[in-house]
């Protein structure tokens, strides 16, 4: 048996697609929200996808009979952690979601959890009680940040990981070094539409942007520009380096050359997908360009929870499953 794995607030499953590809069983998803869980049904074939609000009160048993889970991989809300909402009031509840991984691993008990948000939440202030609770659970727990671009994902994207485990000390993933260029997500010659860059109808920010970027690059070089909000990178990029962090907005948009006329338009679907790691089997039809977008930008890089996974498990992954399975039928014949 593979190792057993329930994903609480999974999203479209981007965590579970990088334990899948280390060699895990998905079990079951829990999502608030019907577009992510109708997108975890899509790509994890015989796993339950539950679309519930999980509470300071949720227990496991809502999950149904789910059988015997090794690992809980869990990615909280993030919003209210980070510098991406501004100024605007935090939402304490919000942050309060990564405590609902507690009662989970209390009452699965199983060896491993992984917790992903972003970097800030290291500032919250119930971060060390988070941690400390694990430990109280018996969990080792080691807070490692790491890059998707590290691990041949085309976008630098950093976030943090609390990697636990029950019966050892979880060591540092290490990286694999791979890095890949924003290029390699681009489909330059896809069937997407380009409209010109100066149309009579563009912000006069966007204009600005583009300009820094052909006085850069000079003329007929393509380049990426951020279409929405505000960037303190001059509000582009070349091709040749790792797309900046995919958000939940709509905002990178590839400018091309129609002779000496720039054209632009936004990056598709199918490249936000490669982008954040995924191939293009990886299915996204639920809802609409917003949502996926939205799906999208709050996801985890699966290459980056295949390499946590590997790292955590070696090749314990395979025979703690056995193991379990080997108690039960060894506590079954000794009743008999």
């Amino acid at each position: 048996m593979r190792l057993r794995t329930l994903d609480l607030f999974c999203g479209g499953g981007g965590s579970s697609r990088g334990a899948k590809l280390a060699g895990a069983k998905i079990v079951c998803g829990v999502d608030a929200w019907d577009i992510a869980t109708k997108t975890f049904t899509d790509n994890f074939k015989g796993a339950e996808s539950l679309t519930l609000s999980l509470g300071e009160r949720s227990r496991a048993s809502q999950l149904g009979d789910i059988g015997p889970i090794d690992l809980i991989l869990a990615s909280p809300e993030c919003t209210n952690h980070t510098c991406a909402k501004g100024s605007a009031p935090r939402d304490e509840d919000s942050k309060r979601t990564a405590r609902y991984v507690i009662n989970f691993a209390r009452q699965l008990k199983p060896r491993w959890v992984v917790v992903e948000n972003v970097v800030h939440m290291r500032s919250w202030d119930g971060y060390a009680p988070l941690i400390s609770d694990l430990e109280q659970l018996g969990y080792s727990v080691l807070p490692q940040v790491l890059d998707a671009a590290d691990f041949g994902v085309p976008q630098k994207r950093r976030r943090l990981f609390l990697m636990c485990d029950r019966d050892a000390n979880p060591s540092p993933v290490a990286f694999n070094g791979r890095r890949r260029a924003a290029r390699g997500a681009i489909r330059m010659n896809g069937p997407w539409k380009s409209t010109p860059l100066d149309n009579g109808r563009r912000a006069t920010g966007t204009l600005a942007r583009a300009d820094r970027a052909m006085k850069a690059l000079g003329r007929k070089v393509p380049f990426l520009i951020v279409y929405y909000g505000s960037d303190g990178s001059g509000g582009w990029q070349p091709l040749d380096r790792p797309l900046r962090t995919l958000t939940t907005l709509d905002r990178f948009g590839l400018v091309t050359w129609d002779g000496n006329i720039p054209m632009l338009r936004m990056l598709q679907i199918p490249e936000l997908k490669r982008a954040m790691g995924f191939d293009d089997t990886f299915k996204l039809e639920h809802g609409t360009r917003r949502d996926q977008i939205r799906l999208l930008g709050n996801g985890v890089c699966p290459p980056v929870m295949e390499a946590i996974v590997r790292s955590l498990t070696g090749q314990t992954g395979i025979s703690i499953s056995r193991n379990r399975e080997q108690a039960t039928v060894a506590t079954t014949l000794a009743g008999n």
